[in-house]
């Protein structure tokens, strides 16, 4: 059987100008990286503004397992489908970090013949778009010190300097340093964080700013510090604004690629959903609505995490409604919820699926909480016996949702074509009445609480006295009204990544809190989730090579 990047190695790709073709783009509107990859131009997207919005599909997944789920896979296959079917479709992804590619997790450009390429590209510097971004965070943690260093005018207080340097790489041991030791001339001494870049608030703001005049009016409003009376210090205090968005001028443009099949794929940005938004740029999402009748996107990690971000931030901050919500599960994965081991994952177990379908359960409620249409595809393996099939159909229907067999991994756009026609037909006929889970108005701690109890199915919120003190400041401050950003464990509805299935009789924990002002959220910080990765004690990174003819390998 060949692997994904063996697969991807070789298809013969299509010159991205005919690409950009079926969204009747002229190649002059594209800024080309090669001739597999395009920038679109900023003339192309302000000419589209005055297009009629096609329909927007989110595709997201239950709680992954090391069984797998194919989120991406699927969303790259149904896009692939709608394509195949003739119709004017586009799907629209994030950019992959280079933290689980030498990882744990590997590369994010879906799989087998439902794949985004050119992979290796994608996979790695891509469009530069992720080394702009942290470029920008480190300018302005680097303006900071300097700051310091410089006679500190604007009176900060060294230890309340909130704003971390980041990096796209998992390096615990950079979680927490002390930067400035040496001479006079090195700098202050004090303790410095970093963060991994898709954990940023730069990129959280790229991927929510709608031009250049947002972005700059976003970065200015970054607070970095509080100075000796607890007054916020900004981006815009420290002058750091116009650099940091000269940094970010070409990142800001959303990138065009292709599928297998040369359907064409946006993907723009990259936040994580466990600690960040986990959604693409709004830039892309709505580009795409204007030069497509069908738009497919993801977000990242389970529908407890990703989807709640997309439907309580992103649709709320850009003003979008989704269509349908596609939730993606396999029998594997629930058998996993169930309690089998991932060794015997390929025998039927009708017992153990039962048993594990709770968690697919309790995604599906929270999801129609929402008022969308909701199918949910399986993802379908060899493995799978007929009547764990018809069990999950059965179980699907009676709760109300249209259900598809979902074979793109093997079969490529062909094998999507039942799920491409269960998500027209969702569109089509069913009612949909967005809104999001919980109000504006709302204080955060209700937010919080709503987000917990709704969605996680805990009882209830405790805080670390340290939480307590700055949602109340917050709050004094005027940032009642934004939403909530929940950093969570994206391996389980609780804060316990061993908690599988559908947890009860628990409470979420909420160990810190801090505003991300320039991108209009509240990040709650839970459990024992860290915005700065660890390798795993067999990272990736150490089965990947490439040869002397340019070729790479073990990048899946």
């Amino acid at each position: 059987m060949k692997t994904d990047i063996e697969i991807a190695q070789e298809a013969e790709l299509t010159h991205i100008r005919e690409v950009a073709a079926s969204l009747d783009i002229k190649e002059d509107d594209l800024e080309f990286y090669g001739k597999y990859k395009a920038k679109l131009s900023e003339d192309l997207i302000n000419k589209v503004k005055a297009n009629a919005d096609g329909k927007l599909v989110l595709v997201t997944a239950i709680n992954p397992t090391p069984a797998g789920e194919g989120k991406t896979t699927v969303t790259v296959g149904l896009g692939e489908a709608l394509h195949k079917m003739g119709k004017k479709s586009v799907i629209a992804l994030r950019e992959p970090s280079l933290g689980p590619c030498f990882g744990i997790k590997g590369g994010a450009a879906g799989g087998g013949m439902a794949q985004v390429i050119p992979m290796e590209d994608l996979n790695l510097h891509f469009t530069g778009d992720f080394h702009a971004i942290t470029s920008a965070n480190n300018l302005l943690a680097a303006m900071l010190d300097n700051h310091l260093q410089q006679g500190n005018q604007l009176r900060i207080n060294p230890k309340q300097v909130i704003w971390k340097r980041c990096l796209d790489m998992n390096d615990r041991a950079l979680r927490n340093i002390v930067i400035g030791m040496g001479g006079k001339m090195d700098g202050v001494v004090r303790e410095d964080h970093f963060q991994i870049s898709v954990a940023s608030e730069i990129m959280a703001i790229l991927c929510l700013a709608e031009d250049m005049d947002d972005l700059k009016d976003r970065l200015s409003k970054i607070i970095v510090a509080y100075d000796y009376d607890g007054k916020p210090v900004t981006a815009k205090d420290l002058k750091a604004v116009g650099s940091m968005a000269a940094l970010l001028k070409d990142a800001m443009q959303p990138n065009l690629i292709q599928t297998l099949e040369h359907s064409p794929a946006l993907v723009h940005g990259g936040p994580f959903a466990n600690i960040a938004h986990g959604c693409n740029s709004v830039r892309a999402t709505k580009t795409a609505l204007k030069l497509a009748d069908i738009v497919v996107t993801e977000a990242g990690f389970g529908a407890d995490l990703g989807a709640e971000k997309f439907l309580d931030i992103k649709c709320r901050k850009a003003n979008l409604t989704p269509s349908c919500v596609v939730l993606v599960a396999t029998v594997r994965a629930l058998k996993y919820n169930g309690g089998v081991n991932k060794a015997d994952l390929g025998s039927e177990n009708l017992d153990a699926l039962k048993a594990g379908i709770v968690n697919l359960e309790k995604h599906v409620e929270n999801l129609q909480k929402y008022g969308v249409p909701v199918v949910v595809t399986l993802n379908k393996f060899i493995t799978d016996s007929d009547r764990e099939l018809d069990y999950v159909k059965s179980f699907c229907e009676e709760r109300g949702c249209e259900f598809a067999l979902c074979e793109v991994w093997e079969h490529g756009g062909e094998g999507g074509i039942e799920l491409a026609n269960k998500v027209i037909s969702s569109i089509e006929s069913k009612e949909n009445n967005y809104k999001p889970i919980y109000p504006d108005d709302m204080s955060l701690e209700d937010k919080i609480k709503t987000v917990a109890t709704e969605i996680y199915g805990a009882n209830g919120v405790t805080y670390s006295a340290e939480a307590k003190r700055t949602l109340a400041k917050l709050t004094e401050m005027g940032f009642g009204n934004l939403p909530v950003c929940m950093a969570k464990t994206q391996y389980s509805l609780s804060d316990d990544p061993k908690k599988l299935g559908r947890p009860t009789d628990y409470e979420i924990n909420v160990r810190d809190v801090y505003v991300s002002a320039g991108a209009g959220f509240v990040v709650v910080i839970t459990g024992s989730i860290m915005t700065m990765p660890g390798l795993p004690k067999v990272p990736a990174a150490e089965g990947i090579d490439v040869n002397a003819d340019g070729k790479i390998t073990g990048l899946f």
